[in-house]
């Protein structure tokens, strides 16, 4: 394809989850064939690896030899012949390899034309694509609706052949001799995957802390900006905690070997991570979450993400360290999930059991002087589990999920509560949650509830302070200037409960906005005819009082009564007159007096 290419527009840093992937399944020394279109920045990554790229635009071929690596141009059909590589990645799909200007071997037979290429022992990782992934239930756009020069084709569960979930895609790989392996969830862009999760796990612990925020995360920002019919990230979650967070998938990453009766050292690969997910900002690389004897741990590949002070100062107020990712990861649910879930049933009782210990947890960890320092300051609702052991008197168990986020200064305890439960607050408002709270409370005044459910008098002036360090700790992680955290703060202190929440453009939400709107605005009305209605009854009643007074002005007892009370009024004028000059008089007197 002379005139076409086919290079992802979205470039991760080190090729992402997959290149952090592939670090560990290339072994040092081993022939890799990447077939498709990959990101450049994977052959940086597999720099000890002796790499073949096949592709099928001419243009993208050019681009890559000029990179130093071997470059096969023509799809599946020039590849040499007897030629074999011990891993071959398929990341992009069996689509992606397949030429419109050669012979057409379908998804089947560019597999088949893979799996050929696979030496004994030697490892396939394919990618599978999901017709009903988040990816595709969020579109504005219908799958079969798609006219873009490079869906010559489309696929979907129509198509039987092609695999539609793993385990038909477990089945063609048998039937070409490979034996599937492990399985990876991609999230929330198959085509750049920010987020690589154990499928097995997905599906072992739909309730964990841990994939509740990183699937959230990976949505949230995946389609950010983007127009979409619902909030990717409430639907990946949801999906997660009824257990199909694996089958909701955009994709799949899935791998498989070739036997051999003499395995080759190459063809070990360790243990595989449980999670690979792409942090920022501000990025520290990819972290990794691998299973250990004592538990799931962190573990980041990238180095430390604390900026410098220069030039802006506010880049001091926090930071990431990628350093803190190498203790066990906690146990147990998101405390954000648990509170949505209580507003959602209206107990009240779980509220203020849960929002009371995470404030005492809080208040436990400040020093003498009442501030919190380092990840305590950061641990929001959002970054908090609920563990799974709690206190004998009944009391919640909290850790810091990510403790990789952290205060440069410390914050007072009242004010990192109060801003924890304003983000808390703002997302509940914002994306129109049920809650079991007045309609008419504001974003601070829901803040103030929720600090006295958590037993504490938050006043909104704390929860001013509180808004204005979220603005200057998300400037700092955002690496804004001082007009981008002033305008920030703006944005912030403005925020309201009939806004759309940020994030992606939901229809449904922001349907669900414009009927608070309207609610707020028929609220208004009715607020208004009723100050109308009393300025209208207070003026009649003034007209009425003052038609009395003109009435009683003019009869015959009022004018008598004004006849008797005028002599009065006169004399004690008089007298009051009187009185003042002989004050006058005497003050005058005494003078002279002491002269003499």
């Amino acid at each position: 394809m002379l005139a076409w290419s086919d290079l992802p527009e979205q470039r991760l840093a080190e090729g992402g989850p997959l290149g952090a992937l592939l670090a560990r399944v290339v072994p040092a020394g081993a022939r890799v064939l990447l077939a498709g279109p990959h990101d450049p920045a994977l052959l940086d990554r597999l720099a000890h690896a002796e790499v073949t790229c096949l592709l099928r635009s001419h243009p993208d071929g050019v681009a890559l030899a000029e990179r130093g690596a071997r470059v096969v141009v023509g799809g599946p059909t020039g590849l040499p012949t007897g030629e074999h590589w011990d891993v071959v990645v398929a990341a992009a799909g069996p689509d992606a390899v397949e030429s419109v200007e050669g012979p057409r071997l379908g998804w089947e037979g560019v597999l088949a034309r893979l799996a050929d290429a696979v030496a004994p022992g030697g490892t396939l990782l394919l990618r599978v694509g999901n017709p009903l992934g988040v990816h595709r239930l969020v579109a504005t756009t219908p799958w079969y609706a798609d006219r873009a020069d490079s869906a010559w084709s489309v696929g979907g569960v129509l198509d039987t052949g092609r695999p539609a979930n793993p385990e038909q895609a477990r089945v063609r790989l048998a039937g070409v001799g490979l034996r599937a392996g492990a399985c990876f969830a991609a999230y929330p862009d198959p085509n750049a995957p920010t987020v690589l999760v154990a499928a097995d796990e997905l599906d072992r612990r739909p309730t964990s802390a841990l994939f509740d925020a990183v699937l959230h995360g990976a949505c949230a920002g995946g389609f950010a900006g983007a127009a979409v019919l619902q909030d990717p990230a409430r639907l990946a979650v949801d999906a997660l905690h009824a257990g199909l967070g694996s089958a909701l998938a955009p994709g799949w990453l899935l791998l498989a070997h070739r036997p051999d009766p003499q395995p080759s050292p190459l063809a070990e690969v360790g243990a595989l991570p449980v999670a690979l997910a792409q942090t920022g900002p501000p990025g520290v690389g990819v972290v990794e979450v691998v299973d250990g004897p004592d538990g799931w741990r962190w573990r980041a590949t990238g180095g430390s993400a604390r900026p410098a002070p220069a030039p802006f100062a506010t880049r001091e107020v926090a930071h990431r360290d990628a350093a803190a990712l190498d203790g066990p990861v906690p146990e147990g649910r998101l405390l954000r999930t648990l509170l949505l879930d209580a507003c959602l049933r209206r107990d009240l009782d779980t509220l203020r059991h849960l929002l009371r210990g995470y404030a005492g947890w809080l208040a436990g960890r400040a020093d003498a002087d009442g501030r919190l320092d380092g990840a305590n300051a950061l641990a929001g609702t959002d970054n908090v589990v609920v563990t799974d052991a709690g206190t004998p008197d009944g009391v919640p168990a909290f850790a810091v999920l990510d403790p990789s986020w952290r205060a440069s200064t410390p914050l007072d305890v009242d004010v990192a509560l109060a801003r924890s439960l304003w983000r808390f607050a703002a997302a509940l408002l914002t994306g129109g949650y049920a809650h079991p709270w007045t309609s008419t409370l504001d974003v601070a005044g829901l803040t103030v509830v929720l600090g006295g459910l958590a037993g504490r008098d938050l006043s909104r002036e704390t929860v001013d302070g509180a808004v204005e360090a979220e603005a200057a700790i998300t400037a700092a992680l955002r690496g804004l200037d001082a007009d981008g955290r002033v305008r920030l703060a703006d944005e912030l202190r403005g925020v309201t409960p009939t806004d759309p929440p940020a994030g992606p453009r939901s229809y449904q939400q922001l349907r669900e906005a414009w009927v608070r709107q309207r609610e707020e605005m028929t609220r208004l009305a009715a607020l208004l005819k009723w100050t109308e209605e009393l300025l209208t009854s207070r003026e009649r009643a003034l007209r009425r009082a003052d038609a009395t007074i003109n009435l009683l002005s003019g009869s015959l007892s009022y004018r008598v009564g004004r006849l008797a009370i005028t002599p009065a009024r006169l004399a004690k004028r008089g007298a009051r007159a009187a009185k003042r000059r002989a004050t006058a008089a005497l003050s005058q007197r005494r003078p002279r007096e002491e002269q003499q």
